[in-house]
């Protein structure tokens, strides 16, 4: 019963030590490209909760809704990251544009009338009032 019981409590101080580390390893921001500098592959981002992060940009680097390192421009707004701490830089694991709106797998039925994202209003087009059965992600 003592062997069980130690070796519970070792896996639990394992487990507890780890998961903290884990969570600490990467994070996300989000704001406005402060600069970018070609010649190191890094950009600034100045995070509204915060502060300003330089972010390191590599080979492994997952781009969404951006052409590339090449893409990033001083001035951009809504531009998020997922970083990790690496050599005591962050080294960002993905760039992305955030918000854009966008239909997220539903129809565009927005030609300036007013729905709420229920599928029926006078801004659908023929055959695209759903009447709110869950047709499409934005009826929900």
């Amino acid at each position: 019963m003592k062997k069980l019981l130690s070796v519970t409590l070792i896996s639990a101080a394992a487990l507890a030590a780890s998961a903290p580390a884990a969570s600490a390893q990467s994070r996300e921001y989000e704001g406005t490209v402060v600069s970018v500098d070609r010649d190191s592959r890094t950009f600034r981002l100045r995070d509204s909760e915060r502060g300003t992060v330089r972010v390191r940009v590599t080979s492994r680097t997952r781009f969404e809704r951006i052409n590339g390192f090449a893409g990033l421009r001083a001035g951009q707004t809504n531009i998020e990251t997922i970083v990790r701490r690496s050599n005591g830089r962050w080294v960002a694991l993905e760039v992305e544009r955030s918000g854009g709106g966008g239909n997220h797998g539903g129809s565009n039925d927005d030609d300036g009338g007013d729905d709420r994202g229920r599928g029926r209003g006078s801004d659908d087009g023929p055959g695209d009032d759903h009447g709110g059965r869950g047709r499409g992600s934005d009826d929900r």
